[in-house]
């Protein structure tokens, strides 16, 4: 017995001691994470090419947490990049004399059509400074080179190619996955054209879904092929044939299209640069790192701080109830900034920057009274990204003036209820069966083990009707329209930034730093200092709070696994929402 305790005693005291040492590793490593992530203030020396790659994921703005991108299955740290940065850094490189000019190292841009134009207009605005913006890569992904096509010249790696195909949007269907598994998913919607539910219920697109997919897509597209003929002094006709033969694959076949001016090494571009920048040919050349430039100070921002603001509102990710995070607007967070924003007398004039496909409608009518109050007080750009669909747009459609990009993805006007049955999956499948008791008619309404009633599923039905009609109501207010006029353009229907604003659901177009400059002269404001809300936890907050998170867990999948990743987002969403939605179809993949 002695010796037993002996040895337990031991074992656990290596236990505790390891664990002692891990927690110590692990504090370690966050400290020194965190003292890496304070980067110094980094100064350009004279005539620097700063050069762009953009290889990072792109959020509407970078995350406090330096585990936000880490990778615990590959142990890799994939960061990110807030498109915030990246286009106030282009404008302030415009402005520093120390630089002379852009190299984009691009071969493809992880972010959405809208945020990948944004960048493409602060490349534009870049040259009106009468700087030179050169292109290079081994190969470009249709991304890198719609923001490519805006340099002065591009070149390319004589091996290299360009994936210039046109758009592709891809939806997942789930139907006969849930037919094999006895899943029945009981759908209640309002809008032919509301078709998040389609994946549930059908095995293709339905014809109003293709309709109105075909329109957005080709309207996205067509806005791309006329920027890119545009800047090659092309035809739109001829980028489509160069599309439909796939002839930029080859780097010969680019050349020979004028999609870029020449064929040339890394070392030759290094030369070039050389030339242009009046650099001896022995000399180096001095090029910067972007990520690098993000520190360097900014030669025409005044020192003073003043005192009058425009309070940008972050609304980022899938609509739910609660808190939410930097990439789920969670009601009680954004509505909570909105009001501080709204009471603080300092901020003039507030911009809600939307980044959001939807998702509660009970948590959209929370933000959206808050949005309310605010243009009550003082104005309100709703500024829109990507997407600003459905619950996006319910947030967004009672701003004084809403403000999109052309390729971004809005409307969808239209509400839908879901409500699993896995009875069969349950008894059939797995052998598990349920008794109850209920002490009135409808006590087991909403269970997953049985499916409704017709009295209930009228009942949803109903339900989805009147959220519909607020949805419609709200839109109706805000746009200055008939509910009638709203529900000809609404049914779920998705318009691109285009159309939208052809049918009056927008406004004007452009991108956030425009509809910052807009709240500030509709306030006659000359000078004033950009707030951000919600105000972003501290860095070490932030990291204690993700560790084992859910979300964190399926995000990790989606990116490992992105086809079998979008299917178990969408499952894992759909089971703790709200039962009445307000979202638009979840896993449209562009590629």
């Amino acid at each position: 017995m002695k010796q037993f305790l002996k040895y337990f005693l031991a074992s656990l005291l290596a236990t505790i001691v390891s664990l002692f040492l891990l927690v110590l590793l692990f504090f370690g490593m966050v400290a020194s994470i965190m003292t890496f992530s304070k980067k110094e203030v980094n100064t350009p020396a004279e005539k620097t090419v700063l050069v762009i790659r953009l290889d990072e994921p792109i959020l509407e703005r970078s995350s406090n947490n330096p585990f936000s991108g880490f990778s615990f299955a590959s142990m890799d740290n994939n960061s990110t990049v807030g498109l915030n940065e990246i286009l106030e850094n282009i404008e302030k490189a415009s402005n520093d004399t120390k630089i002379s000019g852009l190299l984009l190292e691009l071969t493809s841009v992880s972010g959405g059509m809208a945020a990948v134009e944004q960048i493409r207009n602060a490349i534009l605005k870049f040259k009106e400074s009468g700087k030179f913006v050169f292109a290079y890569s081994e190969g470009m992904s249709q991304g890198a080179y719609y923001i490519a096509s805006a340099a002065d010249q591009v070149f390319l790696q004589p091996e290299g190619g360009i994936e210039l195909k046109g758009l592709n949007a891809q939806i997942m269907f789930y139907k006969n996955l849930l037919e094999k598994v006895g899943v029945e998913m009981q759908i209640i919607r309002h809008g032919k054209f509301k078709s998040a539910i389609e994946p549930y219920i059908l095995d293709k697109m339905s014809e109003a879904n293709r309709e109105q997919t075909t329109k957005f897509v080709g309207s996205i597209w067509q806005s791309v092929v006329e920027q890119i003929a545009s800047s090659r002094a092309i035809t739109p006709d001829r980028v489509n044939q160069i599309a439909d033969s796939m002839t930029a694959f080859d780097a010969k076949g680019a050349l020979r299209s004028k999609l870029i001016d020449g064929l040339k090494y890394r070392d030759e571009i290094v030369d070039l640069l050389k030339q242009k920048v009046g650099v001896s040919s022995s000399d180096s050349l001095n090029m910067m790192e972007f990520s690098d430039y993000f520190t360097a100070p900014d030669p025409v921002k005044k020192k003073t701080i003043r005192s009058k603001k425009v309070a940008i509102i972050y609304a980022q990710g899938e609509i739910q109830s609660g808190e939410g995070s930097d990439e789920i607007i969670g009601s009680d967070r954004i509505a909570e900034a909105i009001r501080i924003a709204r009471l603080d007398d300092k901020v003039k004039a507030i911009v809600l920057r939307v980044n959001s496909p939807g998702g509660s409608a009970l948590a959209s009518d929370v933000i959206w009274r808050e949005v309310v109050l605010a243009k009550m007080a003082k104005p309100v750009i709703a500024s829109m990204g990507d997407v600003a669909a459905s619950g996006g747009y319910y947030i967004a459609c009672a701003a004084d003036t809403i403000m999109a990009m052309p390729t971004t993805i809005t409307g969808s006007i239209g509400v839908f209820g879901m409500i699993p049955n896995a009875k069969k999956l349950l008894n059939e499948k797995i052998g598990v069966s349920f008794d109850e008791v209920s002490t009135n008619a409808n006590s087991g309404y909403g269970t997953l083990v049985a499916p409704m009633t017709p009295y209930q599923l009228a009942i949803t039905q109903k339900s989805v009707e009147q959220v519909y009609d607020v949805f419609i109501s709200h839109v109706a207010e805000g746009r200055g329209m008939t509910k009638a006029q709203v529900d000809s353009i609404g049914q779920g229907r998705v318009w691109s930034g285009t159309d939208a604003k052809q049918i009056g659901l927008v406004d004007l177009f452009g991108n956030l730093q425009d509809a910052v400059k807009l709240a500030a002269s509709m306030v006659k404001l000359d000078e004033y200092r950009v707030v951000e809300y919600p105000v972003q936890k501290d860095p070490f907050e932030e990291i204690l709070s993700s560790f084992g998170k859910k979300k964190a867990m399926v995000d990790e999948l989606a990116n490992q696994l992105p086809v079998l990743g979008d299917a178990v987002k969408a499952f894992n969403m759909m089971k703790d929402e709200d039962r009445i939605q307000a979202r638009m179809p979840m896993d449209i993949r562009f590629y």
